[in-house]
């Protein structure tokens, strides 16, 4: 039994045992009500899915057999209802919930493929279904989530299947099918023990080489990260030493930081198509989820995965520091918890195997857990005090978790770091993170420092270091009590929640503590009361107080409001304090209460006084209540009384003129005493029986007053009095009664998961209603509920009152009396009984017990709730006739109805609300699993007994409001009782109330009822959809009515009522004479909620019209509705819109029913001619109609046809809708009139980007507009199918919907089509206005790609022609819609863009033909921009022969124009030949077989496979050459040279310049569109050009260098690549021109940054020593550039290396120093030479920025000393000198204890800048 079940109040407990029988039965149940041969019967059992639920919630003790029944039934089912999406949402998620449950009890074998084929059906199909796309959403997550559970269950070889299914779909990386593939790869390859064989090194090698495919693309990269981190895991068998490398390269550069002032982010993102991300979404940009993991599942003992991970820390810690914060924070924040969270896993994992002998080699041993902990430890002392307060808390978790492992190292940080913060005064916030991370490590502390059995002989230091945490905890106490500050909200809370940590641990607190001999405690005490009495007497209320009815008691201050650890602290602190210093506190406490009154702070006093009677309730009764109690009673004998409060001595002639008020002074202080005499009582129980009569006389007196305000006290008097007595809670929940094993002066905590039913803890002691207790409750019920409604009844039948404001006040007091009664009873008072449908009367609770649960003891009886509905139903009436304005009153009445109707649902807000606010999670309270200071180890988080206690009882309130809810729903007998049915009538018509607040609350209050009991719903949908078609409807009726039909509850409802979804449809449809705004935008909102959450149309509607005799059938339906849809009716067109869109959602939701062909048909026909409608939205919505409604496509030609066109098509059917379709386009001027008013759509602004598939940038629709014609989200497999990078095709406004409808139109009715369209076609592509040729492209890109028989006569015939022409035309602003028309037309078809289409072979050819040579250099750019557009779209793994020759063709071509005098071509050129050649590239990776080779060679080509990659290379270095020396010369300017003669010369370097621009367009657009990983060897080679090139004489190249810069600053190589790029950066860091130089070394930071891992340690060396000769470089910029290279290469990870330096540096300066001193002579020495030594100094001082290692201060100090030298190299000593003083000014206080006193004398005399003032 779960230890929360163990734990319920003793009755409740009992009761739990029978839950076990009533699960079989409901499981029973659930099979009964399906029936395999009426598939609709799924819906039926839903009602059981929210039961099932409860059982799990409940943690209830259930039978496996029948769990493991449940799961095979619920996965049947999930796989058989494969269109009824809800059911497989609500099921989907209850077999979540069970299978992760009891996932390591049960043994199943579950298929993947019909979870993929479902997935598949429902989102990847274009055919998808007229769902809402919220049902999508919600669909697709519950069925990932549904194969992540089922992961672990599937059979041996799935992942073999798993694998080869997806593999195909990565092979064309340029492919959008790649991302879906990888996508599905992580999210169904299952790594069970079963599957482990098909882990292999091959496999590993595979992903990695996959993984390469596209770079720097955070998509890609999440996914594979997932997959990897998921098999290194599970497998431990792998062994991953030779891909560590590799992986770490990678895991560094996923993290997107600023390195070396570069950019913080991937200058190229990889367009991810929307929907791939939005369906595979992961929610941080950084996987460092999987990174984390992964490499705390790949350390182990002797492996090279320590080093690896400790440079890489070294690498990003600098990012964790506050002064370096960005939008990397974020993911860095995530890394480190993350890391710590899988740490604890592991650990745990190995722990518990060590319990069971089972010792693992590769297990983590001390030393490696000390490794771990010490590497984490930078990044924990780096974000500390971060400025982002997530970073900040995540770090103090972590702390806490890892003091548990490694105290000996967590531990004196966490001290050090306090005693820092309490001397700094300047960071405020320091102060509050340091007392954080002391709660959240005082456990450890206490452990560590007491615990018997941790080894102290061994050290012999550790004596000392257990009193030095002692002292820590000690100090931190005392300063606690300075901590609390009125203004310092943080900080307050912070000592609040270390104080309550601190007492959590000791078992009791007496005066002397043999835990902290220092204190002497009862000072403490007294001290801390001092301090909080006058916080609270300075606090300042939160808000000003309203004076209405929702004041509640505790309507607190901050100490309230921002968390529970000022009540918590309390609590705790009373609960362990001693008797005689208890009674200390009380008598202080109690003086401060008598003596001061404090309205702003009666929350905080009330929880003071309620916790001191809470723990010694016999005491603090006589000293604390009794006071409080007579004072008020004698307070109010003074006032005038009304009557009102149930004495019933009023008399109606006595009612004076003067009305009796009372002194605002007295009234505050009144209702001050009273509320805090409410809370304080809360928990009093049998102590308060011996004030009965007191309490009486306080209640009555109060509802007597005059004040609002003081009746309103007495409201909370009597509720909590009530619950008091009445109730179930915990009596002695702050008391320790487990004693440490190891340390008896401390507590034990407890870990729930460790509770069996054979040694049972001490469970808490209830407080179980006495019978005396019971008797005042039924007491006070009938004077304050029996007798109230008595009065009730006389004022609204007899006029008592002759003055309407007595007869107000009256009604008010008397309902906040009855309101008062039931809230304070909640459930105790029994509920109606339901009225049984079938006229049998069996007991209703026969047979119907679902789980235990009780608030307390019952009081009262059915009846009284029964009188208490009838003459509230009375009073509502009355007041709705004769004060229906009186807001006050209705509110009141609507409570006291949810109190009446919604049984359980307060019980129920209870426990959300204390769920949302109680911070049970937070570290200070919770010891991790693994505990190695006493090494204990458990199986779950232990937690302090009373906050297990604080679950349980939260768990007792949860189920008391569960326990009867669902009995009733789920038996068809039952109805609900009449009582409920009058209450709800009531409701309906306040829910149309003209007060928001009213309809609001009562529409609330209603939905609660209805949703209890469901056959009411269709009731309430007909009488508010009456409102939408009444004309004569105000319109707060009209709003009151949307909000109620736009709920869940009723759109739900719709899918099942055929009756209230015809009246639901046509109410909508028929409101459009409500004229006002908000009326409008009501509808419009429920309409488009409507849209979202639509779920099909019930079954029963298709089956028979006649058995529902009032409700029209559904033909009638669409007809109706169909003659609302035309512009001619005249309707308004948001009406039209809707009634279309209506039209649509009914006949697709009749697809699949077999006599819709006549509807499916008539709809289709009616659309077609909707798009020459007037209204463009309502054209829009015709676009994604046809497209969804065209599907059969008879006249498509299959691959069977394509083999032999001349055979005519016999036998072909007819497509159902062709006649309809063909009679409407044969009109005369049909596709002339659609094509104009298409353009219009077509809105071309130059500001606006282009937005691609969906409708495009639709600017003319406001918001509300467009979530009704863009309905559902665009799953449709959206084109383009790949990225789109190339950006000198401009942004197009080419939507690819419209040609879709063109291609489906010539699917669907074949050539008649073309021929209607040929001519106005030909009309527009001609057109003088930009929007007309888009639609013009449109047409003629969906008709090329429409593979339809006839296609390619008619492609002879006049297609060719017209693209000609589009080719040779020279207007310009519509290239981009032709370039993606020809984009289109050449799409690969099929689901992964492989068959080709007929018609692009023509098409390719067409584009390669060469042009005429008259044309303009737009038309040769505008060539190649089609063919570049064109090329992207093939598949390069699977070209036939005819698409390779063109490839080499193109080449050819390309590489002979590479010096095309027009910049526009040339840019054009560079981008074509990057496309062409990676696709020549990946081809050949396919090792295709030799017919082609031959071919290859028989085309007579000057470029086969490789030459034109030496082609390229040694002309870029010739023309490299060329530029350098015309740069040099620079006599270009000499005007003689220009002169005719030597016009070669000049035309010759113009031409090298020409070239090289596109050859870096070329490098640019590879690396752009994330093509570079096939063409890295041609890239490497080309490092030279650019880094030179970034300063010449043509600014143009320039600037196109240093593009290509920045862009391979990002790119990472590997293996050989790697070896050339470093001999490249070698030589060019000698290269004679010094800005190259400096150009190398701003490459080198980054590219040693991005390589760390994978450089070999000659490499390193290499570059090191080459960037240490530059130091001494005769250019001056070069030599500060080496410096500061430097100092980042040793801040980068190189330990051995950085030593080194250091110490050469080091001993350098100090000879020079000394020889200098001798000679004294400045002019021997090369000032280089001097300065490169300071440098290197310089150098090193920065690379520590925030730290003072050891040597630190020698170096520092020797640098100052040459502050004394000529120049530049005073400035740099100065310049450094300043920035370490920078850097270290933080925690200088304790860092210059470093220095002697010498030295920092000299740092002094450098940084004291010469003054002014002498």
């Amino acid at each position: 039994m779960h230890l929360y079940n163990a734990w319920l109040p003793p009755p409740v407990a009992d009761d739990s045992k029978k839950e076990s029988d009533s699960f079989s039965r409901v499981v029973s149940s659930v099979k009964a009500s399906y029936r395999s041969d009426d598939p609709d019967s799924v819906y039926s059992t839903l009602k059981w899915v929210s039961v099932i639920d409860l059982f799990i919630k409940a943690k209830s003790e259930v039978n496996l057999e029948d769990v493991s029944g449940l799961i095979e039934f619920g996965l049947e089912l999930f796989c058989v209802s494969e269109n009824k999406l809800y059911a497989q949402v609500r099921w989907g998620n209850i077999l979540v919930k069970l299978l992760n449950k009891f996932r390591k009890k049960l043994s199943l074998k579950v298929k993947w493929r019909p979870m993929y084929d479902t997935l598949i059906h429902t989102h990847f199909s274009r055919n998808t279904g007229p769902e809402g796309w919220r049902l999508r959403q919600r669909h697709f997550e519950a069925t990932t989530s549904l194969v992540r559970s089922c992961r672990k269950f599937y059979p041996p070889g799935s992942a073999v299947e798993i694998w080869s299914e997806f593999r195909y779909l990565l092979e064309n990386p340029w492919h959008n099918s790649s991302f879906e593939g990888s996508g599905f790869v992580r999210l169904f390859l299952p790594t069970n023990s079963d599957n482990q064989e098909f882990f292999t090194h091959d496999w590993i090698k595979e992903v990695m080489h996959l993984w390469d495919s596209i770079p720097n693309c955070q998509f890609w990269n999440s996914q594979w990260t997932a997959i990897i981190a998921r098999v290194v895991k599970n497998y431990r068998f792998i062994d991953w030493e030779s891909y560590l490398p590799t992986l770490f390269t990678r895991y560094l550069n996923m993290f997107e930081v600023p390195v070396a002032n570069g950019s913080s982010s991937y200058p190229f993102l990889v367009d991810v198509p929307r929907n791939t991300r939005f369906l595979f979404s992961n929610r941080t940009v950084t996987p460092a989820k999987g990174i984390a993991k992964s490499i705390v599942y790949l350390l182990k003992p002797g492996s090279s995965v320590l080093e690896h991970f400790e440079k890489l820390v070294n690498l990003l810690e600098q990012y964790y520091h506050p002064s370096n914060g960005g939008r990397w924070t974020y993911s860095l924040e995530r890394f480190l918890l993350h890391l710590v969270v899988s740490f604890q896993k592991r650990l745990q994992n190995e722990q518990l195997k060590v319990d069971k002998d089972r010792q693992d080699e590769q297990s983590l041993g001390r030393s490696e857990r000390q490794f771990f902990v010490n590497v984490v430890l930078k990044l924990i002392d780096r974000g500390q005090y971060s400025k982002n307060e997530h970073l900040s808390e995540t770090v103090a978790a972590a702390t806490s978790i890892l003091s548990y492992v490694e105290p000996s190292l967590i531990l004196p940080f966490v001290a050090s770091r306090f005693h820092m913060a309490l001397e700094t005064t300047t960071a405020t916030h320091q102060l509050q993170v340091a007392v954080m991370s002391v709660a959240f490590v005082g456990r450890s502390l206490f452990l560590e420092s007491l615990s018997t059995s941790t080894v102290k002989s061994t050290d012999p230091g550790s004596d000392e270091s257990g009193d030095m945490f002692i002292e820590l905890l000690m100090v931190s106490l005392s300063n606690a009590l300075l901590g609390m500050d009125a203004n310092d909200p943080p900080k307050t809370l912070a000592t609040m929640q270390l104080i309550g940590s601190i007492f959590s641990n000791m078992s009791s607190l007496d005066d002397e503590l043999s835990v902290m001999p220092m204190i002497r405690f009862s000072e403490w005490l007294d001290e801390f009361f001092c301090r909080l009495f006058s916080l609270l007497l300075h606090l300042e209320p939160s808000s000003v107080t309203n004076e209405g009815l929702h004041s509640s008691a505790s309507s607190g201050t901050f100490l309230v409001e921002d968390g529970p650890y000022y009540y918590c602290m309390l609590e705790i602190l009373f609960g362990r304090l001693s008797k005689p210093l208890y009674n200390q506190a009380l008598k202080k406490i109690s003086k401060f209460v008598k003596t001061n009154i404090l309205p702003g702070a009666i929350a905080e006093v009330g929880l003071l006084c309620c916790a001191c009677v809470y723990s010694n309730p016999e005491e603090a009764v006589t000293q604390l209540i009794e006071p409080i109690l007579l004072s008020v009673i004698t307070s109010l004998k003074g006032t005038p009384s009304t009557g009102f409060g149930g004495r019933g001595i009023y008399d109606a002639s006595v009612s004076t003129k003067a009305k009796p008020t009372i002194s605002p002074a007295l009234e505050t202080a009144i209702d001050y005493q009273l509320k805090i005499l409410s809370v304080a009582i809360s928990y009093g129980g049998p102590t308060l029986l011996r004030y009965k009569d007191q309490f009486k006389e306080a209640v009555v007196s109060a509802f007597e007053s005059p004040s609002w305000k003081v009746n309103g006290a007495g409201d909370h008097l009597l509720r909590s009095l009530l619950g008091s007595l009445v109730l179930y809670y915990p009596l002695d929940q702050y008391k320790c009664t487990l004693r440490h094993p190891n340390a008896a002066a401390l507590e034990e905590w407890i870990s729930s998961k460790d509770y069996s039913d054979d040694k049972p803890l001490v469970g808490p002691k209830w407080h179980i209603p006495s019978v005396d207790e019971v008797k005042f409750a039924n007491e006070l019920l009938d004077l304050h509920l029996r007798s109230a409604l008595d009065d009730l009844l006389r004022i609204c039948q007899t006029k008592v009152h002759a003055d309407p404001g007595d007869e107000k006040e009256h009604l008010k007091v008397t309902l906040l009396r009855i309101d008062s009664a039931l809230q304070g009873v909640l459930t105790c008072l029994p509920d109606f009984t339901p009225s049984s449908r079938n006229g049998t009367v069996d007991s209703p609770n026969h047979g119907s017990f679902l789980i235990a649960g009780a608030t307390g003891s019952t009081v009262g009886s059915t009846k009284l709730r029964e009188k208490a509905a009838e003459i509230i139903h009375t009073a509502c009436k009355y007041v709705l006739e004769k004060k229906s304005d009186d807001s006050i009153l209705l509110v009141l009445i609507i409570r006291i109805m949810d109190a009446l109707g919604n049984y359980g649902s307060m019980e129920y807000d209870e426990w959300a609300n204390h769920r949302q606010a109680w911070k049970l999670e937070s570290a200070a309270i919770i010891e991790p699993s693994i505990n190695f200071i006493v090494s204990a180890h458990s199986k779950g988080k232990r937690r302090p007994r009373w906050a297990l206690i604080d679950k349980a009882f939260m768990h007792n309130t949860w189920r008391s409001s569960q326990s009867s809810y669902h009995i009733f729903r789920t038996n068809g007998n039952f109805g609900p009782p009449e009582h409920v049915n009058l209450l709800v009538d009531d409701l309906l018509n306040l829910s149309l109330h003209s007060y928001e607040t009213v309809r609001i609350l009562a529409g609330k209050y209603l939905l609660k009822m209805i949703k209890r009991w469901p056959s009411m719903i269709s009731k309430c949908v007909l009488s508010h959809t009456d409102n939408l078609r009444n004309p004569k409807a105000p319109e707060y009726a009209v709003l009151g009515s949307c909000a109620v039909l736009a709920t869940q509850t009723v759109l739900k409802h719709l899918t099942m009522d055929p009756k209230s979804f015809s009246s639901f449809i046509l109410g909508i449809l028929s409101s459009s004479h409500h004229e006002s705004l908000k009326t409008q935008k009501a509808i419009n909102e429920l309409f488009v909620k409507y849209n979202i959450h639509f779920a099909g149309v019930s079954r029963i509607y298709f089956k028979s019209s006649e058995n529902h005799g009032d409700a029209p059938s559904f033909a009638d339906l669409v007809s109706q509705i169909s003659s609302m849809s035309f512009d001619s009716v005249g309707l308004h067109w948001r009406y039209n819109l809707m009634a279309n869109r209506v039209l649509l959602l009914l006949a697709m939701a009749s697809r699949n029913d077999p006599n819709s062909s006549k509807i499916l048909s008539e709809t289709a026909g009616h659309f077609l001619k909707n798009l020459k409608s007037q209204l463009p939205q309502t054209r829009i919505l015709a676009i994604s109609a046809l497209n969804t409604l065209l599907k059969e496509s008879p006249y498509k030609l299959s691959d069977k046809k394509q083999s032999s066109p001349s055979e005519k098509l016999q036998g072909v059917g007819k497509s159902s809708l062709e006649g309809e379709l063909t009679q409407i386009f044969q009109e005369d001027g049909f596709f002339s009139e659609t094509l104009n008013s298409l353009s219009h759509v077509h809105i071309i602004s130059d500001t606006e980007s282009s937005s691609r598939g969906g409708h495009g940038n639709s600017s003319f629709q406001s918001l509300a507009d467009k979530s009704i014609t863009r309905f559902y989200f665009d799953f449709t497999s959206s084109w383009p199918r790949t990225p789109t990078w190339i950006s000198l095709l401009g942004s197009d406004t080419f939507y690819s919907n419209y040609a879709r409808i063109f291609k489906r139109l010539l699917q669907e009715c074949g050539m008649p089509v073309l021929v209607s369209l040929k001519s106005s076609l030909e009309e527009y592509s001609n057109a003088k206005e930009r929007s007309k040729q888009c639609v013009a492209a449109e047409a003629f890109a969906g008709i090329l790609h429409s593979d339809v028989n006839g296609i390619s006569e008619a492609w002879d015939d006049w297609m060719a022609v017209q693209l000609q022409n589009i080719i040779l035309a020279q207007s310009v602003e519509s290239i981009p819609e032709w370039t993606a028309c020809i984009r289109y037309a050449v799409t690969g078809k099929g689901k992964f863009g492989t068959t080709v289409p007929l018609l692009r072979q023509p098409v390719l050819d067409c584009l390669a033909a060469p042009l005429p040579g008259t044309v303009t250099t737009t038309v040769v750019a505008k060539r190649y921009a089609f063919l570049s557009a064109a090329l992207v779209e093939l598949s390069p793994q699977k070209m036939p022969l005819a698409e390779i020759q063109l490839h080499y063709r193109i080449l050819e071509e390309l590489l002979s124009n590479m010096c095309h005098s027009s910049a526009q071509v040339r840019e054009a050129i560079g981008v074509t030949l990057a496309v062409v050649c990676s696709n020549i590239r990946l081809y050949e990776s396919f090792d295709h077989d030799g017919s082609h080779e031959n071919s290859n060679k028989g085309l007579g080509n000057q470029f086969d496979g490789r030459s034109w990659v030496f082609f390229l290379k040694e002309r870029a270095s010739e023309v490299v050459m060329n530029i350098q020396n015309t740069t040099h010369s620079d006599n270009l300017e000499t005007p003689e040279n220009n002169t005719s003669e030597n016009g070669h010369l000049n035309g010759d370097s113009q031409a090298d310049v020409k070239w090289m621009e596109t050859l870096f367009h070329f490098i640019i657009s590879s690396l752009r569109s994330a093509r570079s990983s096939y063409l890295v060897d041609v890239i490497v080679g080309f490092l030279y050009p650019v880094i030179t090139l970034q300063e010449t004489s043509s600014k143009e190249l320039s600037t196109l260098a240093k593009a290509a810069f920045e862009l391979l600053k990002w790119r990472v190589f590997w293996g050989p690549h790697l070896q050339e790029a470093v001999s490249v950066i070698l030589s060019s860091a000698n290269d004679s021109n010094w800005r190259t130089r400096s150009a190398t070394l701003t490459y080198l930071r980054t590219f040693m940054y991005r390589h760390t891992f994978i450089l070999s340690i000659g490499e390193k060396q290499q570059i090191w020593s080459t960037v240490e000769k530059l130091l001494v470089d005769n250019q001056v910029e070069v030599r500060e550039h080496a410096a500061a290279v430097l100092a980042g290469l040793t801040k980068g990870g190189d330990e051995d290396l950085a030593k080194n330096f250091r110490e050469k540096a080091y001993k350098e300066a100090t000879d020079l120093q000394r020889k200098r001193k001798r000679r004294n002579l400045s002019s021997s020495q090369p000032i280089a030479s001097i300065h490169g030594a300071v440098l290197a100094l310089v150098a090193s001082v920065l690379s520590a920025p925030y730290d003072m290692p050891s040597w630190l201060p020698d170096h520092v100090t020797l640098l100052a000393r040459f502050a004394g030298e000529p120049t530049p190299v005073k400035s740099t000593v100065t310049k450094a000198v300043a920035e370490f003083r920078r850097t270290h000014a933080d925690t200088w206080n304790i860092q210059k204890d470093s220095f002697t006193e010498d030295q920092l004398e000299v740092l002094a005399d450098t940084s004291s800048s010469s003054s002014y003032f002498a």
